[in-house]
């Protein structure tokens, strides 16, 4: 695709390249009918050129492939002119990026950008993270302003039809500007992803929308995408079959509903719902052009919520709540009539990346959904199980990577495993994003064992794919010949590159080590955004989470969250939750046991402060928490109102502790 790209100036699928038999690329492009129409070359014409071509000019065509490579090896493998970024860029590139985004916001429909619409959580993590430097440089209005774009996106992603209502997680994108008619396909790193934005959206608003969104998309990847030692599956297939026998798969079938259907499966609470779902006798992929252009889904129907819940309620005289509870019980009948359905193909591969992005969400949402109100009420397809259980299926899903994919003698990972490992090594990708769920699975109350495998995996990130003159990280190892090139990626698309990942784990890293270690880790991560100065200067849009890498490295000292107490104990789980009660995505927590001679260990090795702060600050009976800048720590506090007071009080002064 690079190579397609880079000589066409512009690419998609389906992709042909053509090969020479050492597999260097002579000629390619993008859709080739089978015959020769719409002013284009059939594909038969294009192989009886390439042919002709090999017999007559075999020479030329393969120097001018090779020549191709290598000018793409060239630009791809940047290297930067410092060591560092220029003072200023970070906190411009962030700007720009914001600026990018807002220019391209659907006010009517949420989003960035226009139809096909994807769920990109890198630009939602940006305008959050913009929005908290915002509020921090007292700027309320304008962080207000971002806010408002996440909030009515995330809300309108949610109400559409590719958020799946009756059985949870988000489709691949949607096809037009409102949200409705999707492409079926679900895919783990978008769960993954989208659980993040919506925890962090909750966070900041404590409205419970967004977390029942979390606990949706979470929940379905329980109940149908882990296997049963705990690896997360990759992916459902769009097209499944309208029922049993049928020769062929349709678009959607499994998920989209007649009106009759509904009326059959519902009975008295029909009208509610179709109302509630908008739901039509003639289907309902009309609200746009571009919903259904080829009529594939008429008299049909993809759910979408186009009315406010609680106007609805009124209407029928009933309270908000058992409105959505007459909801939550049409959605069950439905879901256990789907059920029966012909499925979508599961993809059942477990890709350590994908699920390095899943074990963040999992982990992040055993502590921060225990901030919903007590009392709280969901509806399937939300379980509403302890969010401590979520913890467990991260610890699970990481054990099962570090069980089959991972080599403990050399420290080697592999990309992927179905009936087995595959013989794909691992790639950046994998290692960043693991990395990045296991400093979760540690942050929010995991052992410090997965902190150790995190610094191992970093280690050996550096080994297989650092370039240590030019600075940054190559997507491959540069072991196999037949990979003709080793690319620097930057774009944060639907998933986010493997070097920004590893430029926001690197800041992470340089917070909790101290010493040459921590030098060493922010020099890399110094030298890698320096690569791509020139993509943060002109092209922010397309690196949101690598201009925030940038600025999260450009502050001279994250915040520090310093627990210390017996584990486990229930104690212990909230004074946790309190610490990460408040959206700050400067802020590391570090939790430590002194009674544990293993954790004690860890942090003796490799930062004695930390060690310190352990047995100074230890008492049987209570779990102590300080905030620190740099180590340098304010008055401990011992109750869980206490610390979040103190992480939200941006004027209180900081004493060495």
């Amino acid at each position: 695709m690079t190579y397609v790209q880079a000589l066409y100036g512009g690419g998609g699928w389906p992709l042909s390249v053509l090969l020479s038999p050492d597999l260097k690329p002579l000629m390619g492009g993008t859709y080739f009918p089978p015959e020769d129409k719409y002013g284009r070359p059939g594909f038969k014409t294009i192989l009886r050129k390439v042919k002709d071509a090999w017999d007559n000019k075999r020479d030329m065509i393969v120097k001018s492939g090779a020549f191709a490579i290598e000018q793409l090896s060239e630009a791809l493998s940047a290297s930067a002119g410092s060591n560092q970024l220029p003072d200023g860029l970070a906190q411009n590139a962030l700007r720009l990026c914001a600026e990018q985004l807002s220019n391209s916001y659907d006010s009517r429909f949420g989003g960035f950008g226009s139809a096909p619409k994807f769920p990109r959580p890198v630009e939602i993590q940006l305008m959050l993270y913009q929005s908290k430097k915002l509020e921090e440089s007292r700027k309320p209005g304008e962080a207000k302003e971002s806010l408002k774009m996440v909030f009515f996106s995330l809300q309108c992603m949610a109400r559409g039809g590719m958020h799946d209502h009756v059985g949870g997680g988000f489709h691949r994108y949607s096809v037009d500007e409102c949200w409705h008619v999707p492409h079926f396909e679900k895919m783990l790193y978008d769960q993954g992803q989208l659980a993040n934005v919506y925890l962090d959206a909750f966070f900041i608003s404590r409205d419970i929308l967004y977390s029942f969104i979390s606990r949706d998309i979470l929940d379905y990847l329980r109940r149908d995408m882990i296997g049963s030692e705990g690896g997360i599956f990759s992916a459902e297939d769009a097209d499944s079959a309208e029922f049993e026998g049928a020769t062929r798969k349709k678009e959607g079938a499994f998920y989209i509903w007649t009106s009759k259907e509904i009326d059959d499966i519902l009975g008295e609470h029909a009208s509610l719902f179709k109302e509630h779902y908008y739901v039509k006798p003639s289907g309902n992929c009309d609200l746009s052009s571009m919903s259904d252009p080829h009529k594939e889904f008429k008299g049909k129907n993809v759910l979408i919520e186009r009315n406010d819940s609680s106007a609805l309620a009124s209407k029928l005289g009933m309270s908000i709540q058992e409105y959505l509870d007459i909801l939550g019980e049409c959605k069950k009948k439905l879901f256990d009539v789907r059920a029966k359905r012909p499925r979508p193909h599961l993809d059942d591969k477990v890709i350590v990346s994908w699920n390095g992005l899943a074990i963040s969400s999992f982990a992040k949402a055993s502590k921060i959904l225990k901030g919903e109100p007590q009392g709280t009420n969901s509806n399937f397809p939300v379980v509403g199980c302890d969010p401590k259980e979520y913890m467990e299926v991260a610890e699970k899903a990481a054990n099962f990577i570090r069980r089959h994919l991972y080599n403990e003698q050399t420290r080697r990972l592999q990309h992927s495993f179905r009936n087995g490992p595959s013989n794909a090594p691992g790639f950046l990708d994998d290692y960043a994003f693991l990395i990045s769920g296991l400093l979760d699975l540690y942050e929010f109350g995991g052992s410090t064992d997965w902190l150790v495998w995190a610094t191992e995996l970093q280690d050996m990130q550096d080994e297989l794919f650092l370039d240590r003159e030019g600075g940054a990280y190559f997507n491959t190892p540069g072991e196999d010949p037949s990979v003709l090139l080793r690319v620097k990626e930057d774009h944060d698309g639907a998933e986010p590159s493997g070097n920004s990942v590893s430029a926001i784990n690197l800041v992470r890293l340089v917070s909790m080590v101290s010493g040459s270690k921590s030098d060493h880790y922010r020099q890399n991560g110094e030298h890698l955004l320096a690569v791509f100065e020139s993509r943060l200067k002109e092209m922010a849009m397309a690196v949101p989470l690598m201009c925030c890498a940038a600025d999260m490295l450009s502050i001279p000292s994250r915040k520090q969250v310093v627990l210390v107490g017996h584990k486990p104990s229930e104690e212990f789980e909230n004074m946790l939750a309190a610490a990460h009660a408040s959206y700050d995505p400067n802020k590391t927590v570090i939790h430590i046991d002194p009674t544990n001679t293993a954790e004690m260990e860890f942090w003796e090795t490799n930062n004695n402060k930390v060690a310190l702060m352990a047995r100074n600050n230890f008492a049987a009976d209570k779990v102590v928490a300080l905030v620190c800048q740099s180590f340098s720590c304010r008055p401990p506090v011992s109750s869980p109102e206490s610390l979040q007071h103190m992480l939200s009080n941006k004027s209180a002064s900081s004493s060495v502790v």
